[in-house]
C-alpha cells in the first residue's frame, strides 16, 4: 500500500510543481504586459506582429481545411439521423450551434497547439540548449519579456480570429450538404442557421478560445524554457508540449461546458 500511494504521490507532486512554475511565468508575463509599460519598459510591437503573422495567418489554411471537412462530416451524420424523423432541415441549426459553441474553438485550438505550440517549444528550446537564454539573463534582459510575452499576446489575439474562421468554414461545409444533398434553398438554410444561433453561442466559443490561447502559449513556452539534454531534449519537450496542451484544452473545454450547462 505504501508503494502504491508513493507511486501516486510522486507524479502528483511533480505535476503541481510544474503547474506552480507555469503560474510563476504567467504572473511575470502579466507584469510585462500590464505594469511594465507604465514604468517606461515598452514592448516592441514588431515582435508581436511577427508572431501574429506566424501563428494566425500561417494557420488559416489548415484550420479552414480541417473545419470545412469536419462540417461536411457533421452535416452528413446529423442529416442521416434527422431524416429518419423527417426533420433533416434542422441540420442547419445543429451545425451552426455545434461549431460556434464547441467544434470551432476546439478544433482551431487543437490545430494551433499541434502546429504552433510545438514550434514555440522547439524554437525556445533550441535557444535554451544553445545557451542563448542564459546569454539574455547575463545581459540583464528578461527572457519572459522577449520570448514569452510576444507569443502569448499573438495567440490571445489570433486564436479567437481563427475560431471565427473555423466557425464560418465549418458552417460552409454544412451548407454544402444542405444545398446539394438535401436540396435546401440557400436563403432558407441561412434562415434556419440564424434562427437557432444566439450571441451566447458565439461568445461562449470566443471565451473558450481565449482560455485555450493562454494554455497553448504558457505550456509551449514553459517546455521550451525548461529543456535539458541537448537536441534530444528539445524533441522530448516538443512532444510533451503538444500532448499537454491538447490534454488541458480538453479539460478546460469540459469545465467551460459544465459551467455553461449548470449556471
Amino acid at each position: 500500500m505504501r508503494n502504491f500511494l508513493g507511486s501516486l504521490g510522486k507524479p502528483t507532486l511533480i505535476f503541481f510543481r510544474h503547474l506552480g512554475s507555469i503560474w510563476k511565468i504567467f504572473m511575470q508575463t502579466l507584469y510585462w504586459i500590464f505594469i511594465a509599460p507604465f514604468k517606461g519598459q515598452m514592448l516592441k510591437p514588431g515582435a508581436v506582429f511577427a508572431q501574429m503573422n506566424l501563428i494566425g495567418v500561417g494557420s488559416v489554411p489548415i484550420v479552414a481545411l480541417v473545419n470545412f471537412f469536419f462540417g461536411i462530416t457533421l452535416a452528413m451524420l446529423t442529416s442521416y439521423q434527422l431524416k429518419q424523423v423527417g426533420t433533416q432541415e434542422l441540420m442547419a441549426g445543429l451545425v451552426g450551434v455545434s461549431f460556434t459553441r464547441e467544434l470551432g474553438p476546439f478544433l482551431a485550438a487543437v490545430v494551433v497547439a499541434s502546429r504552433v505550440g510545438s514550434a514555440i517549444t522547439a524554437e525556445i528550446g533550441t535557444m535554451t540548449v544553445s545557451e542563448e537564454v542564459d546569454a539574455l539573463e547575463t545581459m540583464a534582459l528578461k527572457p519572459v519579456r522577449f520570448l514569452v510575452v510576444p507569443r502569448l499576446l499573438a495567440l490571445v489575439i489570433m486564436l479567437p480570429c481563427l475560431t471565427i474562421v473555423a466557425n464560418c468554414v465549418g458552417m460552409l461545409g454544412g451548407y454544402v450538404i444542405g444545398r446539394f444533398n438535401l436540396h435546401l434553398n440557400s436563403a432558407y438554410y441561412l434562415k434556419l442557421t440564424f434562427d437557432y444561433l444566439v450571441l451566447k453561442d458565439i461568445g461562449t466559443g470566443l471565451l473558450k478560445s481565449f482560455a485555450f490561447a493562454i494554455v497553448i502559449a504558457m505550456i509551449g513556452c514553459y517546455q521550451g524554457l525548461t529543456v535539458s539534454g541537448g537536441s534530444a531534449g528539445v524533441g522530448i519537450s516538443t512532444t510533451k508540449s503538444v500532448v499537454q496542451s491538447i490534454m488541458f484544452i480538453i479539460i478546460i473545454d469540459c469545465l467551460f461546458n459544465a459551467w455553461f450547462y449548470f449556471v
